[in-house]
C-alpha cells in the first residue's frame, strides 16, 4: 500500500507532537508545585513561553521527518530514522526525569545525551535533505538554551 505525501506529512507531525504531549503529561503537574519552588536563573522565560515554542519545534521536527520519509534515496535513511526517534524518546524522558522525578542533575546528564542525538539526527538528515536538517537547527538551539537552564537550576538548587 502506497501512502500519499499529505498523509505522510500528517503522520510525521502527529508522531512528533505526540512526544511533546506525552512529555507534557509529566511536566504540567509539577509547574505549579515543585518547579515553582525552585530558584530560577536570570534568563528563565515565563512559563507561558514553553508551550508555543515546543509545539512549533515538534511541528518542525515532523516536517523534517516527512522530508526524509518522502525522499526517494535510501542512503543513510535507517541511521537518520534511528537518531530521530532516539532524540524523540530522549526528549520525553527528560520531562520524566526532571519534572516527575525532580532529578535536576540526572536531567542535566540526559539533556547532554539528547543534544548529541539531535546533532546526529541533523548530520544524517543533512545527507538526505538539507532542508530537513535546517528544520532541526532551531530545535537544537532551544535545547542548548534548555541545557543552560537545566544547569543553572541544578547549580542554584
Amino acid at each position: 500500500m502506497k501512502i500519499n505525501n499529505t498523509f505522510k506529512l500528517i503522520i510525521a507531525i502527529v508522531v512528533s507532537e505526540l512526544a511533546g504531549i506525552i512529555g507534557s503529561l509529566f511536566t504540567a503537574p509539577s509547574i505549579a508545585g515543585w518547579y515553582s519552588t525552585l530558584v530560577k536563573p536570570a534568563l528563565n522565560p515565563p512559563a507561558w513561553v514553553f508551550a508555543p515554542v515546543w509545539t512549533t519545534l515538534f511541528a518542525m521536527m515532523g516536517v523534517a521527518l516527512f522530508l526524509i520519509w518522502k525522499n526517494q534515496t535510501t542512503i543513510k535513511k535507517n541511521m537518520a530514522y534511528r537518531f530521530f526517534f532516539a532524540q524523540l524518546i530522549l526528549n520525553t524522558l527528560w520531562s520524566i526525569i526532571f519534572f516527575s522525578q525532580h532529578n535536576i542533575g540526572g536531567a542535566l546528564i540526559e539533556i547532554i545525551v539528547l543534544w548529541l542525538a539531535i546533532l546526529a539526527a541533523i548530520i544524517f538528515f543533512y545527507k538526505i535533505s538539507k532542508t530537513a536538517a535546517w528544520l532541526l537547527v532551531p530545535y537544537i538551539a532551544w535545547v542548548s538554551f534548555a541545557m543552560y537552564l537545566n544547569y543553572a537550576l541544578w547549580a542554584l538548587n
